[in-house]
């Protein structure tokens, strides 16, 4: 087997000659720093949660565990030595980081680009890449752009972060890789579950990798024990069991309405909404919301961003009381100027609430 590389632009280095890193500011140092504590044996590693299941903080992983993990990704997908991945996520959080496990265990080359919106801009289109992991933004850019032939050529490719919108999924059907949407957070180290969204093994739920079991507590949330974690993960995630390693996500129990004594979970509406909007050419942004009613308790509301035209929003008034539940369909339309974000660009929904509430 030839010896593996690290790669950054046209910069190329042989694992066994990668330069000492004394203070890892830059994209660059962290992936080497990183990688020459793993090639040198370090049995811990700190590293930043996203708050998934509580408020962010620092957590030590063990080698053994990061090993089991990679493991049972590079069993899922069938990765293999000499093949190349290419890492375009932040090597200082989990996903990055196991990026670079995968591919250091199993003994691929890899090509390094800092996060960006296109990591694909400044590869050459003849250079074979088998496996990447990339974010919503970043499959929405690349297929938009001349380097969507990259789609075609790689084996598999990991999508996380956030779930894809309706159009994004479409749009995926006609690429010949293989994508496949992640469960996971930093304290499950990466994603313990996959969900394939293309080819024939398209599914409509996750499957749990080879070493997890699932269950759901009293909420109906998803409970995580694995081969490799000292004790279970109980999460906020509401979850439909489909089978004893098979789920379906319904959404943030933090999230969810309770409209005249039934639970509704937002993301499933919209999950519906998307392709509503779709249809009707509407590009807004939006969200769905509970607001205090006192009839119902709360009702389902629908937020969106910028403004609609009288006929757009009759349209989609029609458009939703026949293509959803009738306790789906959102009682109010509301507009706002622009919905607050996070530093990663999803919505905040609580600081967009709370912000609307302090213009009444």
């Amino acid at each position: 087997m030839n010896s593996p590389r690290l790669q950054f632009g046209n910069k190329s280095y042989l694992l066994k000659d990668l330069p000492k890193i004394s203070q890892p500011f830059t994209f660059e140092e962290r992936t080497i720093d990183f990688c020459q504590r793993w090639l040198s044996g370090q049995q811990q590693f700190e590293i930043q949660t996203s708050g998934s299941t509580g408020t962010p903080k620092k957590i030590f992983i063990s080698r053994q565990s990061m090993i089991a993990s990679a493991n049972a990704t590079i069993q899922a997908l069938g990765l293999q030595a000499n093949q190349t991945s290419l890492v375009c996520l932040d090597t200082s959080y989990i996903a990055g980081i196991m990026m670079l496990v995968r591919s250091l265990e199993i003994g691929m080359n890899t090509i390094a680009v800092e996060p960006c919106t296109n990591p694909f801009e400044g590869i050459e289109q003849e250079g074979k890449i088998d496996f990447t992991a990339l974010v919503p933004y970043q499959v929405k850019a690349i297929l938009q752009s001349p380097q969507k032939i990259f789609l075609n050529q790689l084996a598999s490719v990991l999508i996380g972060g956030a779930p894809l919108d309706h159009s994004t999924k479409l749009a995926l059907q006609s690429c010949q890789s293989l994508f496949f949407e992640t469960y996971g957070m930093t304290e499950t180290i990466s994603h313990i579950a996959l969900k394939q969204l293309n080819g024939l093994g398209r599914s409509n739920f996750f499957t749990t990798l080879p070493g997890v079991s699932i269950r759901q507590d009293e909420r109906g949330c998803l409970c995580i024990v694995t081969s490799y974690l000292e004790h279970e993960i109980v999460t906020n995630d509401i979850v439909e069991m489909v089978d004893v390693n098979k789920f379906i996500w319904l959404g943030r129990w933090d999230n969810v309405i309770n409209t005249g004594g039934l639970k509704v979970f937002p993301e499933t509406i919209e999950s519906k909404i998307e392709g509503i909007f779709v249809q009707l050419n509407i590009t807004n942004w939006f969200f769905i919301t509970g607001l205090p009613d006192e009839r119902w308790g709360q009702a389902v509301s629908l937020i969106v961003e910028g403004k609609l035209s009288e006929y757009q929003e009759e349209e989609l008034k029609q458009s939703l009381k026949s293509k959803l539940y009738k306790f789906e369909v959102p009682r109010s339309i509301i507009c706002v100027p622009s919905l607050i974000r996070t530093d990663s660009g999803k919505i905040n929904r609580m600081k967009t609430l709370a912000l609307l509430n302090s213009a009444k």
